[in-house]
């Protein structure tokens, strides 16, 4: 971890001290998750502005978000403690520019069934968060003869009526970013990765994985321009893959989808119907303990209703859940980006019941691994949202007084080995 007052690398770790290099172990917390949450927004910024959607309030605030961050600008705790929920503030900002980019681009998402899996001659396999990519590649390889499939995040892509169009648009191949090291192999044409969620390869597959813009990685093959004829080209001289289904699966729950559905939803709850929602997703990764967000979904009540995005969906979506007052219990409302829809559904049941967000049946449960999970926690802390819990492990960019100002204020809670009793009780 990089110091930002002594600019030296203090053993991995970052300062801990005041008497490493001066600086108060808490501002140096807070400015870091001011960084963090920045770097995130400017991921999704990035993805926006490539659609035609931007704000100069959005580029103002980083600019000035990042200069709080510069050697011996800001040692105060609470004008940085404002700037980090302010951070969240702008990225929920963001996320509706995304959102709206996506919608005027693609269409607006409808509940779409996936097939999952390959299908017989060649194909490329597109992973990351990137539509515009996406959309770009299925323009150039129309009536080429190769198939298109997406992997991890860019599953929703299949929602949007413009994308799914694409009779090229195959299916979906694989899960989340960390299983890259065993699927990738095992998929016999190009591989384009458009954002962040990339492994550095082995020779297993590096000559035909090709990257974008700012995403590259050692031996692949990176593509300044959205010109892919090469990617194209070498999937026609690959070898065909099998014809090979895994399983079909239902998406596109968007949040304009949801809210149409609110009056039905607001009638089953006062029924008793459905008595409990539960937000289960965020960013996934391989270590221990992430099977605990497994065993929340499965354990909910059969009178809950369970909403996921994000490549955290990965760990809760092998399970038939059934159905609730004629709905799916399992609704998956995207990317990581799409966690603007998840609040949207929030402020929308709240105005439909006439309560709170936090006096909503709601249990937010977010597994958090780089900086765009941090950007999102950002935006649901500023808009209030108590009660949340973080997993899997604590964030070692945050010291424990500012845990701590965190729980007090916000009710912020670490998982625990197992999910609490009064988690999947009706009543809590």
């Amino acid at each position: 971890m990089f110091c930002n007052q002594c600019e030296q690398t203090q053993n991995g770790t970052g300062c801990t001290e005041i008497g490493v290099c001066g600086k108060d172990p808490d501002i140096q917390s807070l400015q870091e998750i001011l960084l963090y949450g920045v770097k995130g927004m400017a991921a999704y910024a990035h993805h926006a502005r490539r659609l035609g959607k931007v704000d100069e309030a959005v580029n103002a605030f980083i600019e000035e978000a990042l200069f709080a961050t510069v050697t011996n600008v800001n040692f105060d705790m609470e004008s940085l403690f404002e700037l980090v929920l302010e951070c969240g503030s702008q990225n929920v900002r963001v996320m509706q520019l995304l959102d709206e980019g996506h919608t005027e681009c693609f269409g607006a998402p409808t509940p779409t069934t996936v097939y999952e899996g390959t299908k017989a001659g060649p194909g490329i396999l597109v992973t990351g968060h990137d539509l515009a990519d996406l959309a770009d590649l299925l323009d150039q390889a129309a009536g080429q003869g190769v198939n298109v499939y997406t992997h991890g995040e860019m599953l929703p892509a299949h929602s949007y009526p413009k994308l799914r169009a694409h009779s090229h648009l195959a299916g979906h191949y694989g899960g989340p970013w960390q299983n890259q090291q065993w699927e990738f192999p095992a998929f016999t044409g190009p591989i384009l990765a458009t954002t962040n969620c990339i492994l550095i390869p082995p020779d297993s597959y590096k000559d035909r994985l090709f990257t974008t813009r700012v995403t590259a990685v050692p031996g692949g093959k990176r593509l300044k321009t959205n010109d892919f004829s090469a990617v194209i080209a070498m999937a026609k001289t690959s070898p065909s893959l099998p014809d090979r289904k895994v399983r079909e699966s239902t998406i596109g729950f968007h949040h304009s989808v949801i809210l149409s559905l609110a009056d039905k939803i607001v009638a089953a709850v006062k029924s008793g119907e459905i008595k409990r929602f539960y937000l289960i997703g965020g960013c996934d990764g391989a270590e221990m303990g992430r099977n605990y967000y497994t065993k929340l979904a499965q354990g909910a009540p059969q009178e809950s209703v369970i909403l996921t995005l994000g490549c955290g969906k990965y760990r809760i979506r092998n399970h038939d859940y059934g159905t609730v007052a004629g709905l799916p219990r399992l609704l998956d409302m995207g990317q990581c980006n799409d966690a603007y829809g998840a609040v949207q559904v929030a402020l929308g049941l709240a105005r439909a019941f006439d309560c709170g967000v936090n006096d909503l049946p709601l249990s937010i449960v977010l597994s958090w691994f780089e900086q765009k999970a941090v950007a999102v926690l950002l935006s649901l802390l500023a808009l209030g949202v108590k009660g949340i819990r973080l997993g899997p492990v604590p964030p070692a960019f945050v010291s424990p007084n500012v845990f701590k100002v965190l729980q007090e204020k916000f009710d912020l809670k670490l998982i625990e080995a197992e999910p609490p009793r009064e988690l999947v009780q009706l009543g809590a």
